[in-house]
């Protein structure tokens, strides 16, 4: 089902991004909560995890045709591609971070630190050094709906890097409440992570040195709409963002100049499409996608 774009511009620099005309497109519902979309340039087709159901599903682009990917999932959440063109996974179910290799099967990178089990991995990125970086909040294991409910056993909830060539399991950041969507910029010189742990929608900047070592921290962007969840950059460094029923464009410095209004609250997106200008978004219930003037940071 498709339907016109509804979109405020609090810019005009933001009509450079957009085209009035575009069509937001429903490809799939019936999802309970759709998280953690990836997209796959070899075989144009994006995957996503619909986690209370405990299932990954597939779009094949070339025919919009949806397929089971993945059940049971491990009710995972957040999913990336890294360098090598492999799937990256967080599972809540199974409190671990896991890799699909290209036959198929599974590789555990990260369960526990210091001996205890993660919470519930959250979100992932790779780094262009094949570094895993992600977010380890509790939402896993509060209840039964998005995982198992279970007792925590680390204190508190931590941002990691995993280096998969050594094993080793860094914390890099453990002053969050819930460390939610992250994202490098384009240059991979900061990580942005947000928190959705807080009163209000807070993103936060990180400078990234040698080694991984994180520093600076300071806050970047405040929403008094929504929670910010996932987020992705543009080749010209502007932020997309989840950002509760919309999705919001930020420039480099955090300017606001726009939203994308959205009929369902906004969980997370990535670029994809033969020219990474084809917004996938994972919204509550469905999948859609918008195709825009501007296309997204190659991470691949």
């Amino acid at each position: 089902m498709n339907s016109p774009a509804r979109y405020e511009i609090l810019d005009p620099r933001f009509e450079d991004c957009i085209r009035l005309s575009a069509q937001l497109e429903q490809l799939h519902t019936g999802n309970r909560w759709c998280e953690g979309p990836a997209w796959f340039p070899a075989h144009r087709s994006l995957v996503w995890s619909d986690i209370p159901n405990e299932r990954m599903l597939r779009l094949d682009e070339a025919s919009n045709a949806v397929s089971v990917f993945r059940q049971p999932s491990g009710y995972s959440n957040g999913n990336t591609v890294d360098r090598e063109g492999r799937l990256i996974s967080c599972e809540h179910g199974g409190r671990r971070v896991l890799r699909t290799e290209h036959d198929g099967s599974l590789t555990v990178l990260a369960e526990r630190y210091q001996g205890r089990r993660l919470n519930s991995p959250n979100d992932v990125v790779v780094k262009s050094d094949g570094t895993v970086w992600f977010t380890d909040p509790n939402y896993g294991i509060t209840s039964n709906y998005e995982g198992v409910k279970a007792e925590q056993e680390l204190p508190g909830c931590y941002v990691y890097r995993l280096d998969p060539r050594s094993g080793e399991l860094t914390v890099v950041a453990d002053d969050f409440v819930s460390p939610n969507g992250l994202a490098f910029s384009p240059d991979e010189r900061h990580l942005y992570i947000a928190d959705t742990g807080l009163d209000c929608g807070t993103m936060r900047r990180f400078s990234v040195g040698e080694g991984g070592v994180l520093s600076g921290g300071e806050v970047f962007i405040r929403c008094q709409t929504g929670f910010y969840d996932g987020f992705r950059f543009d080749e010209e460094g502007r932020l997309w963002t989840s950002a509760g029923s919309a999705i919001h464009c930020h420039l480099p410095d955090g300017t606001l100049i726009g939203r994308i209004l959205m009929p369902e609250r906004v969980a997370n997106l990535v670029f994809g499409g033969p020219k990474r200008n084809r917004l996938f978004i994972c919204a509550s219930s469905s999948l859609y996608a918008l195709l825009l003037a501007v296309s997204g940071a190659k991470t691949f």
